[in-house]
């Protein structure tokens, strides 16, 4: 599947800004799921000052502000030709070893709500029905609805509210999963989401690694595995190390952040 896609990120600010520097991972990167037929991150009022891949293999941008100015755009735009179907990244290795993605953040550090959760078996032959099982579990428990979370509530305080989005339900999948000894993994992307161009935000999934076919995915929101309709941009131990654009800024003024994504066939 070929899928087109533009996203825009836009910061306003209601006075002049000496210094912004923001880490920008935008370029998905070709893979067994994946081919970047051609891609493009522009930028306005700004410039990228350095590139360089991080320890997880993700493509980052140093983007900084022009000195005094009041807005900066950052827009992302190409072709991906999606290659998989079964949600199956396989057995990839990059710098950061499995026993890093075990380890527990101040995102994903498992409490009550979590340990209660469904248990991995530790027999690989049968581990994807209890994953899948898990996945289940956790949105029946906190349906998706959007506002009640904010980009930095912990997996375990969302877990326990009302509801919750991608970002939620891959931390929790996430944090419980590596309670039984699963390295896994979070995935910041892009979703094709029928009869529906325009879209709010990216999108989140988990990747667990499974002895014998390597690291595969989850989208606990839509109770799937990726398939051709996802199109994977970057991965961390939790949301802040795969978030799309993070940084900082100095000075007092307010800031406004608008979005504007299209993804289409």
């Amino acid at each position: 599947m070929e899928l087109n896609i533009s996203h825009t990120t836009e910061y306003l600010y209601n006075a002049p800004v000496d210094y912004a520097l923001q880490k920008v991972r935008l370029r998905p990167l070709t893979s067994v799921m994946q081919q970047v037929e051609n891609w493009s991150v522009e930028i306005a009022g700004g410039k990228i000052e350095a590139s360089y891949t991080d320890h997880y293999g993700n493509h980052v941008d140093l983007v900084s502000i022009a000195p005094g100015a009041t807005a900066l755009s950052i827009q992302a735009a190409g072709l991906v030709r999606t290659l998989s179907e079964t949600g199956v990244l396989g057995q990839v290795f990059g710098r950061a070893p499995l026993w890093h993605f075990l380890q527990p953040t101040a995102l994903t550090m498992p409490g009550e709500a979590i340990r209660a959760l469904p248990k991995i078996t530790s027999d690989a032959s049968a581990q994807l029905s209890d994953l899948h099982t898990l996945s289940n579990t956790i949105l029946q428990t906190l349906p998706y609805k959007t506002g009640g979370t904010a980009v930095d509530t912990p997996a375990e305080e969302a877990l326990q509210g009302d509801a919750g989005v991608c970002q939620d339900h891959a931390q929790i999948f996430i944090s419980a999963v590596r309670l039984s000894g699963l390295p896994a993994r979070y995935v910041s992307g892009y979703l094709r989401i029928n009869e529906q161009v325009q879209q709010e935000a990216t999108h989140a999934w988990a990747e667990v690694f499974i002895q014998g076919l390597g690291w595969v995915g989850f989208d606990v929101s839509n109770g799937v595995s990726p398939d051709e309709k996802y199109v994977r941009i970057a991965i961390g131990r939790d949301a802040r190390d795969a978030a799309p654009v993070e940084g900082l800024r100095m000075g007092s003024a307010d800031e406004t952040l608008l979005v504007s994504l299209q993804v289409q066939q």
